[in-house]
């Protein structure tokens, strides 16, 4: 059976390197005679994938070495809760900007705990646009501002960053995360679930400053409280192992490959094949502005539900995946995420072509 294109905004498709570096360890990781799966995680051994998987991780996305970097358990709609009640704990007042599903959830989530403000919305055209924000929309004394880097569902993305000025500044970068270079230091935390272009589902990674940690609600759960995972290198329990390991591996596939500086080079120019085409089109047509296009997921549309529902179809017996679109959105939405290789979205644009010579 040959590999279909799965262009599933997660859980996505994994590096084929990765994936097979982990069938050749299925049974035996590194001479121990076991297969990850099966290691305590107490032992030396899977001590020393993690103490890698941070340490690369690191390296390639060249965290200051006044964050932690925390792997932690609950998706990324867990840190919706964990946030205010770790730094909303001053003023117990943030602000929020709300750009999508997720967004509304993290807002949501957080008013159950302190005073959390919608700043800005681009609710009113289906999140199809980042709304302008700037600092002297806050809230004076705010703890934190929250925003999501990169909107999966709706294909919007923080192409520069907003300037708030001196506040803290909280982000989900769940669907970016390891796809360009970021500079740590404008944020207080970031957080991203793994199963968008990380690794698989079962694993948050959370990068958050050293002077955030360690002033929670006295409500909160120990296993919700950011010292607890700091203070115990992200095993006061049993973390989730094996998915560690395998974002240990795609770790060490985007330093082999260059380093994300050179990711976001493919990226780029894997949007743009499919951008242009949807932008010279007479049938399909991209959802977002231009200028806030995310490079990892891309939602587009016909004029008719009964032609999106035929490609969608056609597309899949041809070997192309989970191109179906949001329900809120509808249409397809193609997620080229690191792993998706160049050929992958040039083959989709051949098929679209086809397509619509064949439907015009």
């Amino acid at each position: 059976m040959s590999r279909v294109y799965n262009f599933s905004a997660g859980p996505s498709m994994l590096p084929l390197d990765v994936l097979k570096k982990a069938q050749e360890e299925m049974l035996d990781m590194g001479g121990s005679g076991q297969s990850v799966m099966e290691m305590s995680h107490r032992s030396s051994e899977y001590q020393a994938i993690i103490d890698k998987a941070e340490a690369t991780f690191r390296e390639i996305m060249n965290i200051p070495d006044n964050y932690k970097v925390l792997f932690l358990q609950g998706g990324a709609s867990t840190q919706f809760a964990m946030v205010p009640m770790n730094l909303g704990n001053k003023s117990k007042v943030a602000d929020y900007v709300t750009t999508g599903q997720w967004a509304k959830k993290a807002l949501a989530e957080a008013k159950r705990y302190i005073t959390a403000n919608e700043i800005a919305s681009s609710a009113d055209k289906t999140f199809s646009y980042l709304p302008d924000v700037d600092k002297s929309m806050l809230t004076p004394g705010a703890d934190y501002v929250h925003i999501t880097y990169n909107n999966t569902i709706y294909g919007t993305h923080y192409n520069t960053l907003p300037d708030f000025g001196d506040a803290t500044i909280v982000t989900d970068m769940s669907s970016c995360i390891l796809s360009e270079e970021v500079d740590f230091n404008k944020f207080g935390l970031v957080y991203a679930g793994a199963q968008k272009n990380m690794g698989p589902a079962g694993v948050t990674v959370v990068v958050v400053r050293d002077d955030l940690i360690g002033n929670a609600m006295d409500i909160t759960p120990t296993m919700l409280n950011y010292e607890t995972h700091a203070k115990n290198g992200s095993m006061f329990n049993t973390p989730p192992t094996y998915a560690i390991y395998i974002c240990g591996l795609v770790y060490e596939w985007i330093k082999d490959m260059g380093g994300v500086k050179v990711m976001h080079e493919k990226n780029v120019e894997k949007a743009k094949i499919l951008y242009d085409f949807l932008d010279n089109s007479k049938m399909f047509r991209g959802t977002v502005v231009p200028k806030d296009r995310s490079l990892m997921n891309v939602p587009f549309v016909t004029d008719s539900d009964e032609l999106n529902a035929k490609f969608v179809s056609e597309s899949k017996a041809q070997g192309f995946v989970n191109l179906k679109g949001h329900r809120t959105v509808g249409g397809m939405r193609a997620s080229i995420y690191n792993a998706m290789p160049i050929e992958g979205v040039k083959a989709l644009v051949d098929f679209m072509t086809k397509f619509e010579k064949e439907n015009s």
